[in-house]
């Protein structure tokens, strides 16, 4: 019997147990390959730049990787997708509409530069800045770079593709950000939290990487993220 509980267990963890219903305000593709502006205010946080700019439509919200930009300068947003309803935590405000993307330039799933600091989320693995003592990653560099991030603290942007609460006393949640590769499971990372979300949200995490870790009943994973924080 005690077989057939962990067999049960592990089946529930890889996402078999009844998942959150998707949340309403989810990202959504706007249609549109780009978004270009004029920088009309600009808010920084660890890691993003929320920024007001000028289209040709009236004015938007959008947030990208932390980047440097001014007042008056031109930008264009490559793949946005909208967030209708967000609110940041970190800056104590929501947006009626918000669009997460980045900047043209920096390579489709790449923040923009920090300084002279190396650009890192696209397919490539490279370091980006730094939020206090966790490395900012992309899901594929993540993979790229499991075996140096042992036991390391990282953060990660992604969207929530599959949320399961309560199971061995922690949430699991499955994130992608549009990197890696569907073929071999390096465009999804797993990673477990006393945290909330939902299904579609897009989040910040932070927490210690771990490889190679087995839960047994043959349920193995390569690479995961543990004990996050969830934002």
């Amino acid at each position: 019997m005690r077989s057939v509980g962990i067999i049960v267990l592990a089946m529930l963890v890889m996402g078999c147990a009844v998942e959150a219903t998707e949340d309403p305000h989810a990202a959504q593709t706007t249609g549109q390959d780009k978004l270009a502006g004029k920088v009309l205010e600009v808010l920084d946080v660890p890691s993003y730049t929320y920024v007001r700019f000028e289209t040709a439509e009236g004015e938007a919200w959008a947030a990208v990787p932390q980047t440097r930009l001014e007042i008056g300068a031109q930008i264009v947003i490559v793949n946005p997708q909208a967030m209708v309803g967000f609110e940041s935590k970190t800056l104590g405000r929501k947006f009626d509409t918000i669009y997460f993307g980045t900047l043209e330039n920096q390579g489709a799933a790449s923040p923009a530069k920090v300084a002279s600091s190396p650009a890192v989320h696209g397919s490539s693995p490279a370091k980006v800045m730094k939020t206090g003592d966790a490395a900012a990653r992309s899901i594929a560099a993540l993979y790229a770079e499991r075996g140096a991030l042992d036991g390391k603290l990282v953060e990660l942007r992604g969207k929530v593709v599959k949320y399961s609460a309560g199971i061995m006393g922690r949430n699991w949640i499955h994130l992608q950000d549009g990197t890696g590769d569907a073929s071999d499971g390096t465009n999804d990372i797993t990673v477990t939290s006393s945290g909330t979300t939902s299904v579609g949200q897009t989040i910040v995490v932070q927490g210690t990487v771990a490889v190679d870790k087995d839960f047994g009943a043959g349920y193995r994973y390569s690479v995961i993220v543990e004990d996050a924080s969830v934002e």
